[in-house]
């Protein structure tokens, strides 16, 4: 008899604490339906917290801070040349929507990444190629670390976890947009025609140069020398790859007897092209221009002329390709910020601040 009484009364606790449970969540605002409130990341007090913790915004829940979108706005200035001080009011606030909406794409792609990985393996011979090519673009170790730091990465261990990251976000970007990347041969052929006076080739020619600037040799005294060699070349006592290596100062030139290689107006300087372009082939003449004086030849010509389209077919080929994934990435990762609009909230008042 004690043992069913104990067991009724077992009972009865358990339907009393049930029962309060669903008045607390269905009939009356008690405090655990009030905290539960809190705690969905919809709720005012779960937003105004992330708010006082810095987040700027939320992708599945991922935080971004304010000191993440700060790195990132200061990295994308920095790789334009540019810092944020320089901005004005309202280049300031473009630059860091861009900055959040590269952070946020990445959050999306983060998560899309790891539902794909089996599909996305990463070898440590891409890490290490990738790796290789970023350190290259700093002058030391030190400058590498130092970069590394400023950027939240603490060892070379975790920045070979962000490069992986990244190649496995590449290769999932690659394997959704790359089927609608294919260039087909007709559309080769229209972009020739169609752009037939924008692949002109300009008109041409080839030249060598002796030259002496005048920034360290007083005029006169370079045009005295160049002109003893004018005579020289013209009576054959000496050629023009002679005096080249033993008079000019252009030392990118004077051990191939003064070639500048093939070039049109617009690559050289207007006073050099004035006086060149019209040269006669292979009459050696002074000129002068404001870096200096120099002996001038010109060697070969050619005139202006569309290359033909075999000759170009793969620049083509490429340049096609290169814009249609450019127009397919972007329109990915717009559908895919649409796809998933539910999953991102941007607190618009934490921005500018």
């Amino acid at each position: 008899m004690k043992s069913f009484t104990r067991f009724a009364l077992r009972l009865g606790i358990y339907f009393i604490v049930v029962g309060y449970i669903c008045a607390d969540l269905f009939l009356f605002n008690g405090p655990i339906q009030r905290r539960i409130l809190a705690s969905h990341p919809d709720s005012p007090e779960s937003i105004a917290k992330a708010k006082a913790e810095g987040v700027v915004a939320r992708v599945f829940g991922h935080k971004i801070t304010r000191s993440q979108l700060h790195r990132a706005v200061h990295e994308r200035l920095f790789l334009e040349g540019t810092s944020f001080e320089n901005l004005g009011p309202n280049e300031k606030k473009m630059v860091e929507y861009a900055a959040l909406g590269e952070l946020i794409d990445h959050e999306l792609m983060r998560v899309k990444v790891k539902v794909n990985s089996n599909k996305l393996k990463v070898t440590d011979e891409e890490i290490d190629a990738r790796l290789e090519r970023f350190s290259k673009t700093f002058l030391t170790r030190e400058e590498l670390e130092k970069a590394m730091r400023s950027q939240g990465i603490p060892s070379m261990g975790a920045l070979r976890n962000r490069i992986a990251a990244r190649i496995q976000q590449e290769k999932y970007v690659a394997l959704r947009v790359d089927p609608l990347c294919t260039v087909s041969e007709q559309e080769i052929i229209d972009f020739y025609q169609n752009h037939r006076d924008e692949l002109m080739i300009p008109a041409r020619i080839r030249v060598r140069h002796i030259f002496i600037p005048t920034l360290d040799t007083p005029a006169s005294e370079a045009k005295e020398t160049l002109e003893t060699a004018l005579s020289h070349l013209r009576n054959g006592s000496e050629t023009f790859a002679q005096l080249a290596r033993s008079i000019s100062k252009d030392p990118s030139t004077s051990e191939h007897a003064g070639d500048l290689g093939w070039m049109s107006r617009l690559r050289l300087p207007e006073d050099f092209a004035n006086a060149t372009f019209d040269l006669p082939l292979d009459q050696p003449t002074l000129i002068q221009t404001k870096i200096g004086l120099h002996i001038v030849e010109v060697t070969d010509r050619r005139p202006a002329e569309i290359p033909s389209l075999e000759g170009i077919r793969t620049e083509i080929h490429t340049a096609l390709t290169t814009a249609k994934r450019h127009r397919a990435v972007n329109d990915f990762r717009s559908a895919l910020r649409r796809f998933e609009e539910q999953k991102i909230d941007i607190f618009h008042d934490q921005l500018g601040r």
